[in-house]
């Protein structure tokens, strides 16, 4: 059977890559979204003060202007502009101090002790010379034969371990330790379990060998153009349509989720074998998130000015206090100095703000499914770097777990990463199958794929292409586990 029709629920950047993929080739897609905006976790709104454009969920793309997909696709002509900060992530210290992720391995080591620099440029160097590469195979299934496979080992034997052991065993200094935490936490696991430097290792060597940038007028523009690029190829997004089963849509090929598992499950629970079903209830999610958008007086008066070079700026303190706050919204507990994520886009594009205003926002780590207010550990920790930040505080709004999952149903239980990062659901996510479920004609196409979380599109384009081999060439298939 060909396949000739597609139909795509969510709208998200996976939603629409898959969609472009297999427009791409010729199949007539339709996209359909919940919600009156497209995007999910990657669109802007004003939702504080009139002249504030916020993002309403991701913000800096290290993965997106890297993405090979995305890198593929004539998106500026459709009105994306990436805009770099002067640096991709800023980490401030208690002593006044802050280290910084520099574009250069050169200047990074500028501001690290000889050892620790040495050890830096080690430890990145070899992947930001490989980055297109390395890229090529970690942006695919982890059970494959890797395109590349001296350079992914060079990247993946480090990424298995520990971040805690391998900063230990790397760095001397606290300060190199702290900024290597800080961009592990976004795996969103315990800094001691097998695998959470593997963040660190991809996004460290982002940060140097392609930026960390946000995109100009905020995240919408990325999603639009996405949509735009779509629509030029003959593609259909209709908004304002929740489906809620599969005998809503016109009859079609394939259908693709850009949604979580237990979505997809709720929606085509009659066509799902109940094996394939009890392996996706058994899948775990990681912790949820509490966000906070802020729109402010002036920008953010952090103690070090070093601060405002990046858009992205990671408050925890040390590697000790970063690794107890993610253990323990881990495993369902609250921190009293939670790991605290910023991020000040309109320092580098004033369309967020009206003049002199700005916007930021924030969020941390919490148990799963928390409906527990953090705005007053979240502004304690910022205003331990930069006193006087809640004086700029013009508007602010929050939203807990429970909130992010009444208002995006793919972040379940306001995980943002598409169930946790462990080893285990690194190789089956969310089960050995990837893509494929135990219907030919069904394919998961979301953040609960691989690669797994942030913007990149990698997670739909891969699963477009796993549905056009499967369904255009039937044989070549393989058994669903």
């Amino acid at each position: 059977m060909a396949l000739r029709t597609a139909n795509i629920i969510g709208s998200g950047p996976n939603g629409l890559a898959a969609a472009i993929t297999l427009a791409q080739r010729g199949v007539a897609v339709t996209v359909y979204e919940r919600n009156d905006r497209i995007g999910g976790a990657c669109s802007s709104a004003e939702i504080t003060l009139p002249g504030f454009v916020h993002d309403l969920g991701s913000s800096a793309y290290p993965l997106g202007i890297a993405s090979p997909f995305f890198r593929s696709l004539p998106l500026e002509q459709h009105g994306l502009r990436w805009v770099q900060p002067n640096a991709p992530v800023a980490h401030p210290l208690d002593n006044g101090e802050a280290v910084v992720l520099e574009p250069s391995l050169d200047r990074m080591g500028e501001q690290l002790s000889t050892h620790d620099a040495k050890a830096w440029r080690a430890l990145f160097g070899p992947c930001v010379a490989h980055w297109d590469a390395l890229l090529d195979d970690v942006m695919q299934p982890l059970l494959r034969l890797p395109s590349h496979p001296f350079i992914t080992a060079r990247f993946g034997l480090p990424a298995l371990l520990s971040a805690a052991t391998l900063a230990s065993l790397l760095f001397r200094d606290e300060r190199t330790k702290a900024l290597f935490a800080g961009i592990a936490a976004h795996s969103v696991l315990p800094l001691t379990n097998i695998a959470s430097a593997s963040a660190s290792m991809l996004l460290g060597t982002a940060g140097h060998a392609s930026g960390w940038p946000i995109a100009a007028g905020g995240a919408q523009s990325l999603t639009n153009a996405l949509a735009a690029y779509l629509r030029s190829l003959g593609g259909t997004i209709i908004t304002g349509v929740e489906v809620r089963a599969l005998s809503q849509l016109p009859p079609a090929d394939a259908t693709l989720f850009d949604t979580s598992a237990t979505v997809m499950a709720t929606i085509a629970h009659d066509a799902l074998d109940a094996g394939y079903l009890r392996k996706l209830r058994a899948y775990r999610l990681g912790p949820g998130a509490f966000k906070i958008d802020y729109a402010l007086s002036a920008p953010i008066p952090w103690k070090n000015p070093q601060c405002l070079r990046a858009a992205t700026v990671h408050v925890g303190g040390t590697l000790a206090e970063i690794a107890a706050s993610e253990d323990a919204a881990f495993y369902g507990h609250l921190s009293d100095k939670p790991y605290v994520l910023v991020v000040q886009p309109s320092l580098f594009d004033a369309s967020r703000a009206p003049e002199g205003k700005h916007t930021a926002w924030a969020y941390c780590h919490v148990p799963s499914g928390s409906d527990m207010d953090r705005t007053a550990a979240i502004e304690a920790q910022i205003e331990r770097f930069a006193p006087g930040f809640r004086d700029c505080v013009l508007a602010r709004r929050a939203s807990n777990a429970s909130a992010l999952t009444v208002w995006d149903p793919n972040l379940a239980g306001g995980d943002i990463s598409g169930g946790a990062l462990t080893l285990k659901q690194i190789v089956a996510r969310p089960t050995l199958s990837a893509y494929r479920t135990s219907n030919p004609a069904l394919y998961l196409c979301s953040a609960f794929t691989p690669p797994g979380g942030g913007v990149h599109g990698m997670c739909g384009h891969n699963a477009a292409l796993e549905a056009l081999r499967i369904l255009n060439h039937p044989r070549d298939g393989s058994r669903v586990v």
